[in-house]
């Protein structure tokens, strides 16, 4: 590693924003997928997971388990919010001078999507769950089937997608280099001169 700083840290706001490089990142592309997939699996539930049999009460068409509908749409907008929030911290991150401060960003970006793939495989596991006891006679002419598919395929789809994040941010972490650490704990020792 050069000597220059940490993960490019010596070299923070030298180089200009390339929104061609920025937006062909593989990080940014899942960051990307990951916010439509997120999308996709709360408007499908919020536009037709719920419906109503013969009473003005909704009823989720997960098994008439509103704690499913509730738990996609959280779990879809924060996944949402998320997705925003590092697309944004990805762009100022070429700026961030402090390495400590990297360290945090890539460290947050590694916690929050390895905690986000986990919700994604409980939502997947427990809507399918749901949807899998869910009999035809309570979705009268299928109502809001093909959205609760869709939801199903999409939480699965995020599961892939933050999974990846997370182990690109668990590479990116690895490869910080703690130099400038290491050269205040041990500063260099003196040179000393042999007599010939």
């Amino acid at each position: 590693m050069e000597s220059a700083g940490a993960y490019g840290a010596g070299k923070a706001g030298s180089v200009a924003f390339d929104p061609v490089a920025f937006f062909t990142h593989p990080r940014t592309v899942l960051r990307l997928m990951s916010w439509v997939f997120s999308m996709v699996v709360f408007s499908c539930i919020v536009n037709e997971g719920y419906i109503n049999i013969g009473s003005e009460r909704l009823l989720c068409v997960f098994n008439n388990n509103a704690d499913a509908c509730n738990f996609g749409v959280t779990i879809g907008v924060l996944c949402f919010l998320g997705s925003i929030f590092f697309l944004i911290l990805d762009v100022y991150f070429p700026s961030i001078s402090s390495v400590k401060d990297r360290r945090r960003a890539v460290l947050l970006d590694l916690v929050f999507s390895g905690f986000a793939s986990f919700l994604w495989f409980v939502g997947f596991c427990f809507l399918a769950n749901q949807w899998q006891a869910t009999s035809p006679d309570e979705l009268p002419l299928a109502q809001g089937s093909d959205a609760a598919r869709a939801t199903i395929a999409f939480c699965f789809f995020s599961i892939l997608t933050w999974g990846y994040q997370c182990l690109l941010a668990m590479n990116t972490f690895k490869s910080i280099s703690f130099m400038e650490d290491k050269q205040r704990l041990l500063p260099k020792s003196p040179t000393t001169h042999s007599l010939a």
